[in-house]
């Protein structure tokens, strides 16, 4: 699978908000007890069941978002580490998911796709416009995933269904672009925009029938028709709006 790198078409204007998501996702990820720089939190068993604790607490949790109330924790994370005491709000939760990842290569791989992408639908919508979008689509994948697995007690965690939305919404709006892209190993190439974000379409549609992986592929795709909705919308906008979202940042 392809990899983007950057978008060949060089940016207006600095993006600062993708840099700003970029850093909050990094900041965020060095203060929870999924990574190793937060020695505040213990060791081994002791700090996954902090780990466990934390994502219950803050993860989107299903079941919690369609009925707008706080479970208890699974029985047996309670009987491992003990009942965990904290008040949640699931809707606040829906926000909070979006800035937690499980581990270093989870936070990178999507950091890596929000930083070549991102760069260019923000130079197209304008910052705030842009930070809006990036929270809309994360809260159609979130909330999108709830509605179709209801009864999941499975907290959701990761920026990857909102980044699947800028996906979606720079497709749609620069369908005949080219974005530098890494073939693993090595072959650094420049490809159509429709190879490389349609490829990722494609590839989590033909995953759903995959329940052994943790990867929810669902929230994905909700995630990038939002994006691809969004987008559409703003392309049959009328001329002079059209050219306030471009010009404006």
């Amino acid at each position: 699978m392809a990899i983007p790198l950057y978008d060949s078409q060089p940016a207006r204007r600095v993006p600062w908000v993708t840099y700003l998501l970029v850093a909050a996702n990094v900041v965020v990820f060095l203060l929870t007890p999924m990574a190793n720089f937060a020695t505040w939190y213990g060791d081994g068993g002791v700090r996954q069941c902090r780990a466990n604790e934390f994502i219950l607490e803050h993860g989107a949790v299903p079941r919690e978002l369609t009925t707008g109330r706080q479970h208890p924790i699974p029985p047996e994370i309670a009987h491992r580490c003990g009942e965990a005491a904290f008040d949640k709000l699931p809707w606040v939760s829906a926000f909070e998911s979006m800035f937690l990842h499980s581990g270093v290569l989870h936070l990178l791989g999507n950091l890596v796709v929000l930083f070549a992408v991102g760069m260019g639908l923000e130079d197209r919508l304008g910052r705030w416009r842009y930070l809006l979008a990036y929270l809309l689509f994360g809260l159609a994948a979130v909330y999108g995933f709830a509605y179709t697995y209801p009864d999941s007690g499975t907290p959701l965690i990761g920026a990857s269904g909102a980044i699947f939305g800028v996906l979606g919404a720079y497709l749609v709006l620069n369908p005949r672009g080219r974005i530098v892209s890494l073939l693993p190993p090595v072959i650094v190439i420049r490809l159509p925009v429709w190879v490389v974000l349609g490829g990722y379409f494609v590839i989590q549609w033909l995953s759903l029938g995959d329940t052994e992986s943790n990867v929810a592929y669902v929230a994905h795709i909700y995630g990038f028709v939002a994006g691809a909705l969004f987008a559409l919308l703003a392309r049959h906008a009328g001329p002079a709006r059209r050219i306030v979202a471009l010009d404006r940042g």
